[in-house]
């Protein structure tokens, strides 16, 4: 077995498992950290793509930015454990038992199925650049970018309304 592979088996197990994690975690705050840990193993599966670019931007946006707003905001609603709703063990047991036929689905999936051997197409152009990045999200995909960048204006003012305090009238 190439290194390679085994570095994606492990890998795999790793966001696997720190994904199980954010979602079983009682913890709200260990749940975001479990988040942050999938999202770095994510980038490493961008390295092993030799995508480095995108690598940085998994880091950078989404295990930076993006966690770090999601622990303030955490932080900022001030969850308490009396007021956390108490699920049931059968609901936990069922999500349990789904999630590991789940993952045997997928492990019997990729096991049986043969890696495409084909020839690629050359077109000599480097997409890993920066230049040609920005060109085609300028260019071809500029309204979506645009929504984008309002989306997360909007959530910005989401928090900060939710994380406000109210007056009290008495």
């Amino acid at each position: 077995m190439s290194t390679v592979l085994l570095i994606f088996y492990i890998l795999s197990a790793f966001t696997l498992a720190t994904a199980f994690l954010t979602i079983y975690s009682k913890n709200p705050i260990h749940s975001a950290i479990y988040l942050v840990l999938c999202m770095v193993s994510i980038m490493g599966h961008y390295l092993l793509f030799n995508a480095q670019f995108l690598a940085l931007v998994q880091l950078i946006v989404y295990a930076g930015a993006i966690m770090v707003l999601f622990l303030f905001t955490i932080m900022l609603m001030n969850l308490n454990k009396e007021d956390e709703v108490h699920k049931p063990r059968m609901t936990r047991y069922a999500a349990v038992i789904i999630f590991i036929l789940l993952c045997g689905v997928l492990t019997y999936v990729f096991v049986d199925t043969k890696p495409i051997m084909g020839e690629y197409d050359v077109t000599g152009q480097d997409f890993q650049s920066i230049k040609v990045l920005g060109k085609v999200l300028l260019n071809e995909y500029m309204v979506p970018f645009e929504f984008v960048s309002i989306l997360l204006l909007t959530a910005m003012l989401g928090v900060v309304l939710l994380s406000k305090k109210e007056k009290s009238t008495r």
